[in-house]
């Protein structure tokens, strides 16, 4: 017994085959899996080659007036900060990241903090540590 498609005849499904065959059986079968027109056509000699993203700072989204390593470092102080913890300050700060099992430096960081001062965000506590936070753009 012969299957075949209901909707369509014999003539159809070899057409359809044939289209999906590169899809199927690869690129070693002859024919590309990439549609010709869809390929980019290569620079001209008075052309620079293209790059896909600039390299530096600018690729990791970093903030204006910080570097990435600033950024990773105040995330990092971030992580141990609970956010029931603020607004909070020295000691409510500092058993917050005790609580959250906090490495030593961060433990000794927030214990460098002034007290009396209530601090409402992390970049506030950042900032009051003598780092630097983005600066605003206007």
């Amino acid at each position: 017994m012969e299957r075949g498609n209901s909707k369509h005849g014999p003539r159809i499904d070899e057409q359809m085959s044939q289209e999906v065959s590169g899809l199927v059986q690869g690129p070693g079968t002859g024919g590309s899996r990439v549609d010709e027109s869809r390929v980019p056509e290569p620079a001209g000699e008075d052309q620079p080659e293209t790059t896909t993203a600039p390299a530096g700072d600018l690729r990791t989204g970093t903030p204006q007036g910080m570097s990435s390593t600033d950024v990773e470092q105040r995330s990092r102080l971030g992580r141990f900060i609970s956010m029931s913890a603020l607004p909070g300050d020295r000691l409510v700060l500092i058993a917050s990241a005790r609580e959250n099992e906090a490495p030593d430096d961060i433990v000794a960081a927030l214990e460098r903090l002034p007290e009396g001062t209530e601090y409402q965000t992390v970049s506030e506590v950042w900032a009051a540590l003598g780092h630097k936070n983005e600066t605003t753009r206007w």
